[in-house]
């Protein structure tokens, strides 16, 4: 069985925070009917749905990937690098203790789950505007006891390492390589995102099927033509706030 934490749209959602997008005016409604859609699909891949609540004051919640790394023997809660955010890790540690122990990352470390790619036994973890190398070097002191290795990676151009590059198969990642450097990605095949869509990158592997926004049309093409199976799904309100696909849920294989 294959749980999925998802995390109600927060009324608050237009005063997000952003990096690299304009603030733009989000239609709360509308998102939280994407939302729903996106659990569904998640639903028909063979999820087991658990929604947490939100709370007042927590704009970015349903971005629930960025608060925890979910890996077959543990969870480790991060410490996001917008503070403003660090009041969404007691909900999710309520839910995620159900199913795993927990670790921490504490001060001065920071640390989004967005930043953080599983391929094998390896987690690449993105350097970027949220995480810093104090929180990866707390995650390689806890995964290494596990038998993981953790590699840095730097990221330009884009909020997340997740943003830039992700799995569609398990020897097979989605990459825009302007963002991420390709060559630190080794004995993997590697798909380029089609250069008309940058943003194209993100991708949430369930199985053998890809959820994948129905954005990126080109690129959706092109990943259909390797016969990959991807099931498109509509989050165009969920990007106005830097969000993706595989931000929306932590996804955690269970008994």
């Amino acid at each position: 069985m294959i749980t999925a934490i998802t995390r109600d749209v927060n009324d608050n959602l237009g005063s997000c925070e952003l990096t690299f997008l304009p603030r733009v005016a989000i239609d709360v409604s509308l998102a939280r009917q994407q939302h729903l859609e996106y659990q569904s699909v998640l639903t028909s891949l063979g999820c087991d749905i658990i929604n947490v609540a939100t709370e007042p004051g927590l704009p970015d919640s349903v971005f629930i990937e960025d608060t925890a790394l979910v890996l077959d023997e543990l969870a480790i809660m991060c410490r996001p690098g917008a503070a403003s955010r660090r009041a969404e890790l007691p909900g999710v540690a309520d839910a995620l203790r159900q199913y795993r122990v927990l670790e921490t990352i504490r001060s001065p470390g920071t640390l989004d789950g967005g930043d953080l790619l599983r391929v094998g036994n390896v987690v690449y973890a993105g350097l970027s505007t949220r995480s810093n190398r104090d929180g990866i070097e707390q995650l390689r002191h806890i995964c290494a006891e596990f038998g993981y290795s953790v590699e840095p990676v730097t990221t330009a151009n884009c909020l997340h390492l997740k943003s830039a590059v992700t799995l569609v198969a398990p020897d097979t990642l989605l990459i825009n390589p302007d963002w991420v450097d390709r060559s630190v990605f080794r004995n993997v095949e590697l798909i380029e995102v089609d250069e008309r869509e940058p943003e194209a990158a993100n991708a949430l592997l369930l199985g053998e099927g890809i959820v994948y926004s129905s954005s990126f049309t080109r690129t959706l093409d092109k990943l259909a033509r390797r016969g990959l199976s991807v099931t498109p799904v509509d989050v165009s309100e969920l990007q106005k706030a830097e969000g993706a696909v595989t931000c929306c849920s932590l996804i955690l294989p269970t008994a």
